[in-house]
């Protein structure tokens, strides 16, 4: 099973939003890490069969997925950032509604429906009306419709949006778990949503595709470049305008532990530390200075 994504653009009038991205996404979790405008949203919605490339090829299994048409999306789930429904739409009105959309049997979805109330704590509200549910329940919803037809290709554009860290625990277990046997993409700029799920990472800027790997080999391009040390108060606020600052922690008598990240240490205080993937997305992501592995 593979998802192959040839040389795709996306181009509007002012703007290449998606410039030459080529992947080939194999079964595991991915996460598709990128700050807020880096390509990730139209680069998804590409591959849902939402939009149209400008250039480029979408291929599972081999074949064009605008030739696969109607089969293609009965293999595919998908959560976007904003999904719709009707105000008046209770969860469980919801869920059927998108099963019989998906065109599920009716026995099939209503043991798949319960199954996933319960896996994402929503059976007490089933009967609610959706608009009357928090922002972190409304997402469950929306997590359950996308894996309603247990999908062999499933992407999930910032699922967590809006859960609190229970719920980012509950659905990071669940997703690990359907994962098996299954392509899964998920898209976010929170790091720690794929940090300790997805095998392997495509990270993404400025519509380009800039690290692509297994996880741990993405981490190690960090080996060296991530020190701790203990400054003074009266350092921070000049540290803070010239040193990339990954964590930072105050201790007693106005000293602060610091996480920074450099090619070389900054004093000869410093000590390396076992980097995280993390490190390597603020290396990537840092707009002021601009991030490179050189």
């Amino acid at each position: 099973m593979e998802l192959t994504i040839d040389h795709l653009s996306k181009e509007y009038k002012d703007k290449r939003a998606v410039d030459d991205v080529s992947l080939a996404l194999t079964s595991g979790i991915w996460g598709l890490l990128g700050a807020n405008g880096a390509g990730k949203t139209t680069l998804i919605r590409m591959i849902a069969g939402i939009l149209a490339p400008s250039a480029g090829q979408i291929r599972y299994d081999g074949v064009d997925i605008a030739h696969l048409g109607a089969a293609y999306r009965d293999l595919f789930g998908y959560l976007p950032q904003e999904f719709g429904f009707y105000p008046e739409f209770t969860v469980i009105d919801y869920l059927n509604y998108m099963a019989a959309l998906k065109g599920l049997p009716v026995k099939t979805s209503k043991r798949k429906i319960d199954e996933l109330l319960e896996s994402l704590a929503l059976t007490d509200v089933r009967k609610k009306r959706i608009v009357k549910l928090s922002g972190g329940m409304k997402r469950r919803g929306g997590v359950a419709q996308a894996l309603l037809n247990e999908p062999k290709v499933l992407i999930l554009d910032e699922p967590t949006s809006g859960l609190d860290p229970a719920e980012r625990v509950r659905f990071r277990n669940l997703i690990a778990q359907f994962a098996q046997d299954r392509i899964v993409l998920i898209s976010t700029h929170i790091v720690s949503d794929v940090e300790y799920i997805a095998a392997q990472n495509a990270l993404m800027r400025g519509g380009q595709l800039v690290a692509v790997g297994q996880t741990q080999q993405l981490v190690q391009q960090m080996a060296g470049k991530v020190w701790q040390c203990v400054i003074s108060d009266e350092e921070l606020s000049r540290w803070k305008q010239t040193q990339r600052i990954a964590n930072l922690q105050h201790e007693k008598d106005h000293q602060v532990v610091v996480r920074y990240l450099a090619q070389q240490p900054i004093n000869d205080h410093s000590e390396a530390v076992q980097p995280r993937l993390e490190d390597l997305y603020l290396w990537l992501f840092d707009e002021e200075r601009g991030g490179d592995l050189q």
